[in-house]
């Protein structure tokens, strides 16, 4: 019996086999004479695994759209939603429909309000990502996220009645001043000049739009923690292609007036790397996002979002690869005070022992 008491996660009406928890426990399973074996391993941490795959598309998603946006005239951040989301859709829908997974289009009943909050969270997310990264590197706007796992936490113990340590909330204190020191504000920092980092794409950057990116970026991160909060609180009551289909199609719908309230043009392939990168936007979210939501279905919202910080070791290399940018001191730092805030909540999280191995799952 859960001793979760939390009405969100604790009702489900159908058990999706996609998101069936693994058999047996974090401490037997796939063990050989009293040692875990590699598959066991694997089986038991198959959610983690699934949210560190993700990153890596998730990466090289972002820095798709830095390329799009470095083309001229840029490509909005609206357009690459609409587009991408489209292309998304699409591939749940026919998933769906071909695996004959009941309710492909309205979602299975006792969840539809979470499905709808979890796609208007997370176009909220997605939108202040994108944004951002007009005046950010593809690194700072990616280290900026990982306020999301710390405020998931919050929400997860306010909302889904999941623990919640000191640890956690002395290291999103430390992780406020590391996003300080990546979005540099004038008022604190107006005693040394502003520094572009080298190779960046858009150094006409001024401070004040350096600023308002970090301000569009906390605003995705609100976004982010209710989708990842709703992913939890739907847990094995809809199929993970449920969770897709709602988030593309609200942000595909939500973007699209975005784009015809605030005039904004289209603008038309003109390249063949135009059209290249918008598809490898399309693909890379759309398996990023399937990963991810695998990932949180079968862990509580605390640890799983946690493994979304090994997106900033393939942000930096990809970028450095690709680009050749290379981050300010500053930048470094922030980084480095947010990761290790994250790691000391990785170290020191401890799991109940009852109760909580069935409906880690949920």
């Amino acid at each position: 019996m859960s001793n979760n008491k939390s009405p969100l996660i604790h009702v489900i009406r159908h058990n999706y086999g996609s998101t069936q928890p693994t058999s047996g426990t974090s401490q037997d399973n796939g063990a050989i004479d009293g040692r875990p074996s590699v598959p066991g391993f694997i089986a038991s941490n198959a959610g983690m695994l699934y949210i560190i795959a993700s990153q890596f598309f998730f990466a090289s998603m972002n820095l798709s759209v830095k390329m799009l946006n470095s083309l001229e005239p840029p490509v909005h951040a609206f357009e690459v939603i609409v587009v991408r989301m489209g292309i998304t859709l699409i591939c749940c829908v026919i998933y769906m429909i071909i695996m004959r997974i009941p309710d492909p289009i309205v979602g299975p009943k006792g969840v539809r309000t979470l499905l709808v909050i979890r796609g208007v969270s997370g176009f909220i997310g997605l939108c202040g990502l994108y944004i951002s990264l007009q005046y950010l590197s593809v690194a700072d706007a990616t280290v900026l996220t990982f306020l999301t796992p710390l405020t998931t936490a919050v929400a997860g113990c306010v909302l889904l009645k999941e623990g919640y340590s000191i640890t956690q909330a002395v290291a999103g204190i430390f992780s406020l001043l590391g996003v300080v020191l990546i979005a540099r504000p004038p008022f604190l920092f107006n005693f040394m000049p502003t520094t572009i980092p080298e190779g960046s794409l858009l150094p006409e950057t001024t401070p004040a739009q350096r600023l308002a990116a970090v301000g569009v970026s906390m605003i995705g991160v609100v976004g982010a923690t209710g989708a990842y909060t709703s992913i939890r609180a739907i847990g094995k009551r809809a199929h993970p292609m449920h969770v897709m289909t709602f988030f593309s199609l609200w942000c595909t719908i939500m973007a699209s007036l975005g784009m015809v309230v605030f005039n904004v043009p289209v603008v038309y392939p003109r390249s063949w790397s135009w059209l290249l990168l918008l598809l490898m936007v399309g693909i890379f979210g759309f398996v990023a996002q399937t990963l991810l939501t695998l990932g949180l279905q079968r862990e509580t919202v605390s640890r799983g979002s946690t493994g979304v910080y090994i997106q900033m070791l393939f942000a930096v290399v990809l970028e450095r690869l690709i680009f050749g940018v290379v981050p300010s001191l500053l930048s470094v730092l922030g980084a480095v005070i947010i990761m290790s805030s994250a790691l000391c909540v990785v170290l020191t999280k401890r799991e109940p022992t009852q109760g909580r191995t069935a409906d880690s799952t949920a």
